[in-house]
């Protein structure tokens, strides 16, 4: 059995293998989509069975969902044993996306506000892994398995967060109708100059109440998946990110 691990930039391998199955030859492989092709869920725990439709929130968004809809499952219906897995937010040490610029401006006490309602899945890197190699395992070709963590919202984390570092988090919530016009407000600042990632257009729209929340109870029972509650993973990944500050100090 030949495996292989493919993203959206990874697709020529994908090529390559469907012409080794072609030829007879023994291969499966896994696909890393994501929930946010489902784009904002607005509160609903979804499934692998969910399909929604733009506008999308992001440019992310947009093209992970044709990159899974229009690449994958194409690719799928025309023989490649191709495995989908779709993770949400990932976060752990290591990480340099906006979650962890939301944590390192947390622990420096300069995130000032939450935004309200807000939501996503939250798996921790090790578990996001393990999903993948289980699905190359045991996951069945043409399916599609929810590797995310447990839900919780922006301010739910940043309070937990709280608990284990002794660190008040932002006690203001801002409203979506008042994270959108920020959202606006930052696309015209980013027609003349470029602005942190935090504080960006897309991120600020990604997080005006928007949800990404998928139910990973069939990665569970088919694969044999688990992810960890994020008490459990904000340990390490906050204790990493404060020894990298002490060090900077």
């Amino acid at each position: 059995m030949r495996y292989f691990v493919t993203g959206a930039t990874g697709f020529i391998g994908g090529h390559v293998a469907q012409q080794l199955a072609r030829e007879g030859h023994e291969v499966k492989g896994v696909y890393t989509s994501t929930l946010a092709v489902f784009n904002d869920t607005r509160g609903r725990i979804v499934d692998e069975t969910y399909r929604a439709g733009g506008p999308w929130l992001s440019e992310y968004d947009r093209t992970k969902w044709l990159a899974h809809y229009e690449v994958a499952e194409p690719m799928i219906r025309s023989g490649l044993p191709l495995v989908i897995v779709q993770p949400g937010v990932t976060y752990g040490p290591g990480d340099t996306t906006v979650v962890h610029e939301t944590f390192v401006q947390y622990l420096r006490k300069r995130l000032h506000m939450l935004p309200k309602g807000t939501a996503y899945c939250w798996g921790y890197v090790d578990d996001v892994a393990a999903g993948h190699v289980l699905a190359m395992r045991h996951g069945a070709p043409g399916a599609s398995y929810i590797i995310a963590g447990p839900p919780h919202t922006v301010i739910d984390v940043l309070r937990i967060a709280e608990r284990i570092t002794g660190i008040p988090a932002p006690r203001w919530q801002v409203p979506p109708t008042l994270m959108r016009a920020a959202a606006a407000a930052a696309g015209v600042v980013e027609r003349i100059a470029p602005l942190p990632s935090l504080y960006a257009s897309e991120t600020l729209r990604v997080m005006a109440g928007a949800t990404y929340l998928g139910s990973n109870a069939r990665a569970v029972r088919e694969l044999g998946f688990s992810a960890r509650p994020p008490e459990d993973g904000l340990r390490p990944t906050l204790a990493h990110e404060m020894r990298l500050l002490a060090s900077q100090v």
